[in-house]
């Protein structure tokens, strides 16, 4: 493989950073859900099988189903499937309406008012009506553990590379991410400020005006193949990085790295 003449890295932040259904799952159980709590695909808000993933972490926009984002993160064997019914009504939510963004039919709004919405329709299936539990809920969505390898791996490519942060997540949301996970940039930009979600141009257009540099030396970092053909058609280079929630490339994906972690990316990119 040819080496790589890359000016930065870019990063997506939700599933490859940071591991957001174990940050959910803990704030499902802080709101402890009663017994027997319905699915939420036998009716109800979030039945009808959508896709899931979501736009912020996991499988490509209304294809692949939220189960193989939710259900191989760390905490689901103790989570309980109370639990794993609420994350995937979460999920499907913040998919659908993600969603609606992009295909035009309602106005934009930041990650962290539909965490909000997301709050409110699984505290309603869970049959939990205190305003302070539901916006305890909201705020769990900001709270997400980073993988093992996030923070020394960033360190380590930071050494060589500007890091930009590029995050469907809101200004303020991605700020306490940063900050609960211990993320470290040289710039963080959130989708906020192209007011639509990748896999939107308009957002990794944000990296490529805030890098100064053109498409073809930033290298797109992410877990989810589908974010990755967005960067790619915009002109990015590519690296996808393996984790339990992401959306694994198809055989017709053509990425310029795979790595399993960012220790794997940091050797590829030649870096001690």
């Amino acid at each position: 493989m040819a080496e790589l003449k890359i000016d930065a890295v870019v990063f997506d932040v939700l599933g490859t950073l940071v591991d957001e259904p174990a940050g959910l799952r803990a704030g499902l159980r802080a709101l402890a859900p009663p017994s027997g709590t319905p699915s939420p695909g036998a009716g109800g808000p979030g039945a009808g099988g959508l896709g899931a993933g979501g736009l912020g972490a996991g499988a490509a926009p209304g294809t692949a189903g939220a189960a193989g984002r939710a259900g191989k993160a760390d905490g689901a064997e103790s989570a309980g499937p109370g639990t794993e019914r609420l994350l995937l009504l979460w999920q499907r939510h913040i998919e659908r309406e993600q969603r609606r963004v992009l295909d035009g039919d309602r106005p934009y709004l930041p990650s962290d008012l539909l965490d909000r919405e997301a709050a409110g329709v699984v505290a309603e299936a869970a049959g939990v009506e205190d305003p302070a539990a539901v916006e305890a809920l909201a705020r769990s969505a900001r709270r997400l553990p980073p993988w093992p390898d996030t923070v020394a791996g960033l360190a380590r490519i930071g050494g060589g590379f500007p890091l930009i942060g590029l995050s469907n997540a809101s200004r303020t949301a991605l700020l306490q991410l940063n900050a609960h996970a211990g993320l470290r940039w040289h710039q963080a930009l959130s989708a906020e400020d192209a007011r639509t979600y990748k896999p939107d141009p308009a957002v990794y257009r944000l990296a490529v005006t805030g890098s100064g540099a053109p498409p073809e030396r930033l290298l797109m970092v992410a877990a989810h193949a589908w974010d990755l053909r967005g960067a790619q058609a915009l002109g990015l280079r590519t690296a996808y990085v393996a984790r339990p929630v992401g959306d694994p490339p198809t055989a017709a994906d053509r990425f310029d790295l795979h790595a399993r972690d960012l220790t794997d990316l940091a050797e590829q990119l030649r870096l001690s």
